[in-house]
């Protein structure tokens, strides 16, 4: 489904959201590019991890070549700049654990707040692609690590501290990082990803009144939040507010013109005329 959130919050549970979720990131490749005498980063990134990337033949050729030239280099500081060519290379063809890799090798050699989160962030997104639930908690320590050090660096940066929260919802320690959006709402009321995040949250907690909430808190910020506004036609659907759900669903279809995002609208809309 086009609109399921990038973070699959709890991927064993039953249910459409994390199913199709699931499914809609099985296409996240499972290497650990951490092992860098055992793989081969330049053939793996012709599979894409975002349906709509797909490396080209010159790509390929050119992240390869950058990769003999990182691996013969020996001057830690033309070795630092490779790194990063690597990293931006890799997230253009949507090799994100890769880039965080190589972004990884910068900030190590240059630590800050800034080269933290490029790191931590390619990880991110890498972690809110991953198709299994070891490979999940695999980058979401990676991340994690990543998102303590910005923190360290600048405790008010609330992107870090939300993505941070989102890798700790589906792991061993849930409430970490509702802990933690509870931080982000509370020096930023109208945070859209924390809010958002909150809401899908209570939709998969079947909490639908509270999703109904958090949704409305949301759309005032935002009023043309596509996600935001297809989720809260999910929750008033789940609290038998099949009309005022109706009307949700079509303004996404207003607001989004991508067909991904009307087939999924479509779907809603077909089940919500047949329950009537």
């Amino acid at each position: 489904m086009a609109l399921l959130p990038k973070v699959i919050i709890n991927k064993d549970k039953k249910g459409e959201f994390a199913a199709n979720g699931a499914n809609a990131n099985a296409a996240q490749s499972t290497h650990d590019p951490n092992h860098e005498g055992h793989e081969d980063h330049a053939q793996e990134a012709a599979t894409p991890t975002d349906a709509h990337v797909v490396a080209t033949p010159a790509q390929l050729k050119e992240i390869a070549d950058l990769r003999n030239k990182f691996s013969r280099e020996s001057n830690a500081q033309a070795k630092g700049k490779l790194a990063d060519e690597l990293a931006q290379k890799y997230a253009a063809v949507a090799k994100h654990d890769s880039a965080g890799y190589f972004y990884e090798q910068v900030a190590q050699a240059r630590p800050g707040e800034k080269s933290f989160q490029k790191a931590a962030d390619q990880y991110f997104q890498a972690f809110t692609f991953a198709a299994t639930q070891e490979r999940s908690q695999e980058l979401g320590s990676k991340a994690q690590g990543l998102y303590e050090q910005v923190l360290k660096n600048n405790p008010t940066n609330l992107d870090a501290k939300t993505n941070l929260a989102m890798t700790y919802i589906s792991s061993s320690t849930p409430m970490r990082g509702i802990t933690l959006l509870r931080e982000v709402i509370s020096a930023d009321p109208k945070n859209e990803k924390a809010l958002f995040n909150l809401g899908v949250l209570s939709i998969q907690s079947n909490q639908y009144d509270k999703a109904v909430e958090r949704f409305q808190e949301l759309l005032v910020v935002n009023p043309n939040h596509v996600e935001g506004t297809f989720y809260m036609g999910v929750a008033l659907a789940e609290t038998g507010k099949k009309a005022e759900a109706q009307k949700s669903f079509l303004k996404v279809k207003q607001i989004s013109k991508d067909p991904e995002v009307q087939a999924s609208v479509d779907s809603y809309l077909q089940r919500l005329n047949g329950a009537q």
